[in-house]
């Protein structure tokens, strides 16, 4: 069965542009001293650079990749622009006739570089560990249950425990300023940083010169 051609606007216009940029570098290189199979060769020589460069593209975007492309690139357009009229084809100038003689040897260069060059090589992702079965413990069994009745230990009644003594009443408990609290909270952080122990009643009522219940109650607040 013989498939229809479609013809693409985007492949004429390849195949266009493909030809005049074919064109243009061969008359630069013809004009620059390189005449017979030597001017064809031109041409050739930049296209196969580009594919080159697109090759290594499609797998690596690296910085060598891309700067092939943009020698290649410059060399296309410069002769693209040079036969527009711009330059005189008849006395083509020495430096340029010295770019087009040794471009030959910049696109081998470039060339070898992309086909030899190895890629960065994709992060291997670490292995997983294995998981390990969990070990399988023997448990004795269990004793069957016996048929023999079990008899029942008798609770004996608890006596009535002793009335307790009443407490005596509290005594009353002096207030301590807030300002107080916070002076003893320091001297008993320092205390404890120095000695490695909680701070007694009569070391802080030494330090801070209060009345024994005074700093009894301090301490109790502190704890």
């Amino acid at each position: 069965m013989v498939r229809s051609i479609r013809i693409d606007a985007v492949l004429i216009q390849a195949v266009i542009a493909g030809s005049l940029s074919f064109a243009h570098l061969h008359d630069l290189a013809e004009a620059a001293g390189q005449t017979g199979w030597k001017a064809w060769a031109y041409p050739v020589s930049v296209d196969l650079l580009l594919v080159a460069v697109w090759h290594r593209l499609r797998t690596e975007r690296s910085k060598l990749a891309w700067f092939w492309f943009l020698v290649a690139l410059v060399a296309s357009l410069g002769a693209n622009i040079a036969t527009a009229g711009l330059l005189d084809l008849d006395h083509v100038p020495a430096w340029l006739r010295i770019l087009v003689a040794g471009w030959p040897a910049l696109a081998f260069l470039g060339g070898t570089l992309l086909a030899h060059t190895p890629t960065d090589p994709a992060p291997v992702p670490a292995p997983e560990p294995a998981t390990r079965p969990d070990p399988v413990v023997d448990r004795p069994a269990a004793p069957e249950p016996t048929s023999e009745p079990v008899p029942v230990p008798e609770i004996p009644t608890p006596e009535p425990a002793p009335a307790l003594p009443q407490a005596p009443a509290a005594a009353s408990v002096p207030a301590v300023p807030p300002a107080l609290v916070d002076h003893a909270r320091k001297v008993a952080t320092e205390h404890r940083t120095r000695t490695g122990t909680d701070i007694d009643t009569a070391t802080l009522r030494a330090r801070l010169g209060v009345p024994e219940d005074l700093a009894g109650a301090i301490v109790a607040q502190l704890a």
